[in-house]
């Protein structure tokens, strides 16, 4: 079933907020997955945890079953003064708290994550912010100077130069299995509030084909006429095939929190304390590129290690901790080979190097991952809605892509975590690769087009933070 012009417009307009659009499709094709919507007790100190997900197995591996639907909204304030700044904290949390009342922070409820961007600190908390912003306590000692937790977003070597920094104020980020619950977020905490507008709306989906069914990937990018559609497995979870939300391959619940690993004290007093770095980012992928142009041998090498053999059609590729890479394997693999793979490299900085025991009281075990994912799939172009389209590029031709979002403890985490993609590893030694040489991961079959890094307090503080201060 492909797609008329008409649903694929669905999203344009003053009306983008309600509307699903394309994603309409997603319910059409498969059902909400079975999960309880019972009351999940009193809620996380962290807004950005979502709390009962399933876990099915596949291959032997245990994997997490995300929401199947999400939308995040970037935003920009329209007010200056300090009266009304402390009016939208206050409009603000009230907000969020009636939200919290109709639904829990799981899938079958609505997770919703609130975050800003260091336009928001500088312009309106320009005195505040330099003492409260947590430090970065690793990247710090490594420059020699002071280091925030949250930095401004970098283009990395296999970006184009056409990547888009983003200076975003705000971003609000919601995850259901339901879009009506979507759709009730995005209308009670953009629409209904007159101190922010929103600068871009990006929406999408995950689900793979664990239940037997054909992947909703592989049916969205058809019913689209997305070029490759038809390469996809019929069981992949993302358009480029293989599972990525392996329970292993996840960072556990809390370990991406700004102090849990005791990257940052969450700042002065604590105020930032169960806060995380939230990265953002839109990606185009080359599905045509992907399937015609590497075999299945070969996306395996490319997406994990040169030296991983799995059966022909195997999705899902055990990555827990004793798969887990070293920084000598990569330099082992790259002169043998002259390639890495993409999970092998980032395993360097994005897994723990040695059995470790968190601020929190938990051991977290060698191997074990920090970085939390919150991807999904998208057929935005780049986006679903933009207030600049122009400089946007938005394009009503539908195309696969990744919204790329992800919590680490402070934004150098994750671009330790993105060179080390690139071949930088963790020395600093740079592999001599060309941005777009395929024996680089995924880098040649994936153009990003934006970014932006965000800081996202613990619940406490996710309205406005620091404004209480203003004298």
């Amino acid at each position: 079933m492909k797609l008329t012009r008409k649903q694929l417009l669905a999203g344009a307009g003053a009306g983008a907020l309600g509307a699903a659009g394309i994603y309409e499709l997603v319910d059409q094709l498969t059902g909400a997955p079975k999960r309880s919507a019972t009351p999940v007790g009193p809620l996380p100190p962290e807004q950005h945890v979502l709390l009962g997900v399933r876990t099915v197995r596949d291959n032997g591996v245990e994997v997490l079953v995300p929401p199947l639907h999400h939308q995040l909204v970037t935003l920009e304030l329209t007010i200056g003064s300090k009266h009304d700044l402390q009016r939208g904290q206050v409009e603000l949390e009230q907000a969020l708290t009636s939200l919290e009342v109709d639904y829990a922070p799981t899938p079958a409820g609505l997770g919703v994550t609130v975050g800003w961007g260091l336009p928001y600190f500088r312009r309106y908390l320009p005195s505040h912010s330099p003492r409260y912003l947590p430090l970065d306590r690793r990247a710090s000692k490594a420059k020699g100077k002071p280091v925030r937790a949250l930095l401004d977003a970098i283009r990395f070597p296999s970006d184009p130069p056409q990547t888009i920094l983003e200076q975003h104020d705000a971003v609000v980020l919601l995850r259901s299995d339901s879009l009506d619950a979507i759709a009730d977020g995005a209308k009670r905490l953009v629409q209904k509030l007159d101190f922010w507008k929103p600068t871009s709306i990006r929406r999408g989906f995950a689900g793979g084909g664990f239940g037997g069914k054909q992947s909703l990937p592989k049916q969205m990018a058809m019913a689209a006429g997305v070029g490759g559609a038809d390469l996809i497995p019929d069981r992949a979870e993302l358009f480029l095939g293989f599972t990525s939300t392996q329970k292993a391959g996840l960072g556990p619940t809390r370990i991406a929190n700004l102090e849990t690993l005791g990257y940052s004290d969450g700042g002065p007093g604590g105020y930032f304390r169960h806060g995380t770095a939230m990265h953002v980012s839109h990606i185009f992928e080359d599905l045509e590129g992907w399937y015609i142009n590497f075999t299945h041998a070969q996306r395996v090498t490319t997406a994990f290690r040169p030296t991983v053999s799995v059966p022909s059609g195997t999705m899902t590729v055990r990555q827990g901790p004793a798969d887990v890479a070293t920084e000598q394997e990569n330099r082992s693999d790259y002169r043998r080979f002259r390639a890495i793979g993409h999970s092998a490299s980032i395993q360097t900085t994005s897994r723990l190097l040695e059995d470790t025991t968190g601020t929190d009281g938990t051991l977290y075990p060698k191997g074990t991952a920090i970085p939390h994912r919150a991807d999904f799939n998208t057929l935005d172009n780049p986006f679903f809605w933009s207030a600049r389209p122009d400089v946007d590029q938005m394009s009503d031709q539908p195309a696969a892509g990744l919204h790329f979002v992800v919590f680490n403890p402070t934004s150098d985490d994750f671009n330790r975590n993105r060179l080390a993609m690139d071949g930088v590893l963790p020395d600093g030694t740079k592999l001599p690769f060309d941005p777009k040489d395929r024996g680089q991961g995924f880098n040649s079959v994936l153009t990003t087009t934006h970014r932006q890094n965000f800081l996202v307090p613990p619940r406490a503080h996710r309205s406005f933070p620091l404004v209480e201060l203003l004298k």
